[in-house]
This record gives C-alpha cells, structure tokens and sequence, in this order.
C-alpha cells in the first residue's frame, strides 16, 4: 500500500503550501521593485520593469490631478517631475488624496523623509519660485486640519461631550 503524501495541518498538501509561500514571496519582491524601490528580483526583465515602473508613476500622477487639481497648476511644468521623484521614495499607502497632501508636505519640507533607505541620499526635486511656495503652502494648509495645541485640548476637555434629549 502506497504512503499518503503529508497533509499540512490546515488540510492542504505540504507541496502546496510551499508553493504558495514561493508564490507570495515573489509577488511581493515584485511589488517592492515596482512601487517601493527595490531591486529586480530574478528572473525579471529590467527594461519590463521600469517600463511598467514609469507607467505607475504616471498613472499616480494622473489619478493625483483627479483628486487635486490644484497640484498640476500651481506646480507647472513642475509637476510631473515632482510626483516623479517623490514617488521613487514614497510608495502610496493612505489613499489618493493623503498622497496628494503628503506630496505638498514633502514638496515643502514640512514631512521627514521616510524612504527606503539613508544611501539614497537627497531626493531630486524642483525648487520652488517663492510664488510657488506660497501657494502651495496656502493650498495645504487649507486641506489639513489644525494641530490642537494646548488651549485647544483644555477647552476640549471642559466642553461637555454630547447633549442629552430631555424627555
């Protein structure tokens, strides 16, 4: 009588769960290389990659105009260029429209740096005219809602939390 080949405890072939572990770790070294930076895991075609790398980041790009149309206006002929070197370095991971106000931020140097790593270095990005400047600052701060300093918090808690229906 032949053995029966081993089961993994969830009920699933031991070659099978192998080969989904494999399969996910190679989908995930592919998406770190297309959206975060990585490098190109084996067996992937490099000028592939960076084909569909630059059809992301225009597409990012695209959808960013959509949700802040204000962006590719103040910033020009700028524009692309910026999105581009901001999304070499920061994978979107809020939304759209966080992305949209994190870019401003960054543009303005009001967000740290979190890219993936120290030995890239500073970022390429377009310096900003003053007029620029200002109007990207007025843009942000519009669409971000104020940091409750220490007034704010002790007037919050005096203020009673919610009105009860007399009956």
């Amino acid at each position: 009588m032949a053995d029966a080949p081993y089961v993994a405890p969830g009920g699933e072939p031991a070659g099978l769960v192998a080969a989904r572990r494999r399969l996910a770790t190679a989908q995930d070294a592919l998406l770190s290389s297309l959206v975060a930076g990585a490098p190109r895991p084996p067996g992937f075609d490099g000028d592939r990659l960076a084909a569909q790398r630059r059809a992301l980041v225009a597409k990012r790009a695209g959808v960013l105009a959509k949700v802040a149309p204000e962006l590719p206006e103040i910033l020009g002929e700028d524009y692309p260029r910026a999105v581009r070197a901001y999304a070499a370095r920061h994978p979107l991971t809020g939304g759209y429209r966080r992305d949209a106000v994190a870019l401003a931020r960054h543009l303005l140097g009001r967000a740290p740096d979190r890219g993936p790593g120290p030995e890239r270095g500073p970022e390429p990005g377009p310096e900003l005219s003053p007029n620029v400047r200002r109007r990207l600052a007025r843009w942000l701060d519009e669409r971000e809602p104020p940091r409750p300093g220490p007034l704010r918090r002790a007037v919050r808690g005096i203020r009673p939390r919610g009105r009860r229906e007399e009956r």
